[in-house]
């Protein structure tokens, strides 16, 4: 039986990396969350702790085609390794964290088994969170809202929409909830969550 690619898509700050941090941490049944090879140093408040490669290691594995996916973004190399195409052919609905812009090329690799799910939270919600963070001055907080809007714009017609307005276990909850409406899996699994936390990564949804 093959399986699924979850194609996780978000603008920045859409709260991606907490997500599938949250889904590491539930029993749910032939769910894998896939780690991203990137030319980033690893930072310990980063929400994803990804595989760091230097870029000479990332492009000899990628000459050696030991990359599933891979793409450039922020002047970093991403990847996400072979290791998903093996979990596919074993069953498995294998999420990865990736970019939209390469989408296009994901579908054609991975055709119907791709299914690609966006992670929004409304404008009203984005402002709230940007004002408490206290990072942004309110010229940067309307520059990100913006961003947002546009990233929207372009999202695929097919892409099925996740909100992320409460925290981020709600979110995880509906996430399996919307894997069991799509491949009509029954019971629910149980989720095994540690204690409740939020990282300050946010979206934008006409909501």
């Amino acid at each position: 039986m093959k399986g699924a690619l979850i194609y996780l898509i978000g603008p920045s700050g859409a709260g991606k990396d907490s997500l599938l941090t949250a889904l590491r941490k539930t029993d749910a049944e032939k769910l894998l969350i896939a780690h991203r090879y990137i030319t980033r140093p690893l930072n310990t408040q980063d929400a994803e702790q990804h595989v760091f490669l230097s870029e000479a290691e990332f492009q000899t594995r990628r000459q050696h085609g030991l990359f599933a996916l891979d793409w450039l973004a922020h002047e970093r190399a991403y990847a996400i390794g072979t290791e998903v195409d093996n979990w596919l052919q074993y069953g498995f609905r294998v999420v990865v964290n990736g970019s939209r812009e390469y989408l296009p090329t994901a579908r054609a690799k991975y055709g119907q088994r791709l299914i690609p799910v966006c992670l929004l939270v409304t404008r009203k919600t984005l402002e709230k969170r940007l004002v408490e963070r206290g990072r942004e001055n309110a010229e940067q907080i309307a520059l990100r809202l913006e961003r947002a809007r546009k990233y929207q714009d372009g999202l695929p017609d097919d892409c099925l929409f996740l909100h992320n307005e409460n925290d981020i276990q709600d979110a995880a909850r509906r996430f399996l909830k919307l894997m069991r409406d799509i491949f009509g899996d029954s019971p629910t699994p149980s989720l095994h969550f540690s204690s409740p936390s939020w990282h300050p990564e946010i979206a934008l949804s006409s909501l």
